[in-house]
């Protein structure tokens, strides 16, 4: 996500950290690059000016002519107005008497059947009883799709063949309330493009049940124009909120900067993959941080405490720090850092140029899914006497594995090296405690 933005963004920075002080001329010179930046990410126009403006009216003050470092409070003040552009979060409504109805709408490709899934499992996974409900009678497709997402998540899914949308809704609606049901999702009917029928459906479904939120799922690939989708269905019917799809494909990522300002519709989720867990809720802080490449440590952070277990195994740690640690544990490992998601997610939500001279050495995410796929096919062609004795591989026992892998002996050494360095870094903690740590960190 925004790595195009991104790189231009940190070209003005460094730029900026040059100068011991800032004149006027070189805050002009930084912001005309900023207003190319953010033009050539699709960022509206009128967003661009306004948000130019204000950090030219800041910068150019007492604000940072004070400060020790000129650069980095410029870089600040960018950080807080990108934050005002993005917008205040705001949570989804869940109050009022359940069934609380949520209605999904969008375009036909903008990812809406997918994001009606990924909100079924986010609110399931809060201990929500969700009814998911097909209410696409025109596409066969999309009722399959969805009834596929709810095998797949646990989570019920109401079809019925025949009924028009508004009937449907209704129909769906009495099931939840009697069968206990918190939450009811429509994944509604999508069109290639806005036009009456599809606006008179909606509005029919409306006020036959009434909608918590309605959500609108727009294609953050699409630049600009999802921003036209958003005020055209803003004009017709009353959306609560947007979700931005596609997020993991847009490299500029100027839908998710201007639609808050242009449309006046609270962001409320990101959907940043295929994944039926990639869906985030909108934190301008956060995204922020991301557009300025500063990471999103929080969010990582969110996701390893999905993917690894909740109450840590005592036992297992003591069993690493006295050098107990096989093979099996490091595919182990390797397997929950994988549940966390596509390696290019994750190291997207890594501060750039993190590792200081070394980030310059870091493998591309390509670079890093096939190394990880290269040391688990080895591991998987091993018997489970060598995954937990690696000292019985000799040269025989190296060219087999390597055959059964697809790979050559020198992978296999390589991955017999990486295991021995990670055995005797727990070996070292265990010893000198957090002077250990403090040795590996400077």
């Amino acid at each position: 996500m925004f790595e195009t933005l991104t790189e231009r963004l940190n070209k003005v920075f460094k730029e900026l950290r040059r100068h011991g002080k800032l004149s006027e001329s070189d805050v002009d010179a930084a912001m005309r690059d900023v207003r190319l930046a953010l033009l050539e990410a699709d960022v509206h126009y009128g967003v661009v000016k306004d948000f130019v403006q204000r950090v030219r009216n800041r910068a150019v003050g007492h604000e940072v002519s004070r400060a020790l470092n000129p650069a980095q409070q410029v870089i600040k003040i960018v950080n807080e107005e990108l934050i005002a552009t993005l917008g205040a979060p705001e949570r989804l409504n869940l109050s009022g008497p359940k069934p609380w109805v949520i209605i999904i709408i969008g375009l036909q490709g903008s990812g809406k059947t997918t994001t009606a899934g990924k909100l079924a499992g986010l609110l399931r996974s809060n201990g929500e009883r969700v009814l998911l409900v097909a209410a696409d009678p025109y596409r066969p497709a999309a009722v399959l799709q969805l009834q596929t997402l709810g095998e797949k998540l646990g989570v019920e899914v109401f079809v019925e063949q025949g009924l028009s949308p508004p009937k449907l809704a209704a129909k769906a609606h009495s099931k939840a309330v009697q069968g206990g049901f918190s939450t009811l999702i429509l994944d509604t009917a999508g069109r290639s493009q806005l036009d009456d029928e599809l606006m008179g459906e909606l509005s029919a479904i409306g006020e036959q049940v009434e909608a918590s939120e309605v959500l609108l799922v727009v294609d953050a690939m699409t630049g600009q124009e999802a921003v036209n989708i958003a005020q055209g269905f803003r004009k017709a019917i009353p959306i609560t909120g947007l979700v931005l799809a596609k997020m993991d494909g847009d490299a500029r990522g100027g839908a998710a900067i201007s639609i808050r300002t242009v449309t006046g519709v609270p962001l409320k989720f990101l959907a940043t993959g295929e994944g039926l867990d990639a869906l985030e809720t909108f934190d301008p802080n956060r995204l922020a941080s991301r557009i300025l490449g500063m990471g999103d440590v929080v969010g990582l952070i969110e996701k390893a405490e999905a993917a690894f277990e909740e109450e840590p195994d005592i036992k297992q740690a003591e069993k690493f720090l006295s050098g107990e640690f096989t093979l099996e544990d490091f595919a182990a490992q390797l397997k929950q850092v994988r549940s966390m998601g596509p390696l290019g997610q994750i190291m997207d939500m890594l501060p750039k140029g993190m590792g200081g001279g070394q980030a310059a050495k870091m493998a591309s995410p390509q670079e890093a899914e096939k190394n990880l796929t290269i040391i688990e096919a080895i591991i998987n062609s091993m018997t489970p006497q060598e995954r937990r004795r690696p000292k019985v591989l000799n040269g025989s026992r190296k060219r087999r594995i390597a055959l059964g892998s697809g790979t050559q002996v020198q992978d296999v050494n390589r991955l017999l090296k990486q295991h021995r360095e990670m055995r005797n870094l727990f070996k070292r903690l265990n010893k000198s405690g957090m002077r250990g740590l403090s040795r590996m960190f400077g």
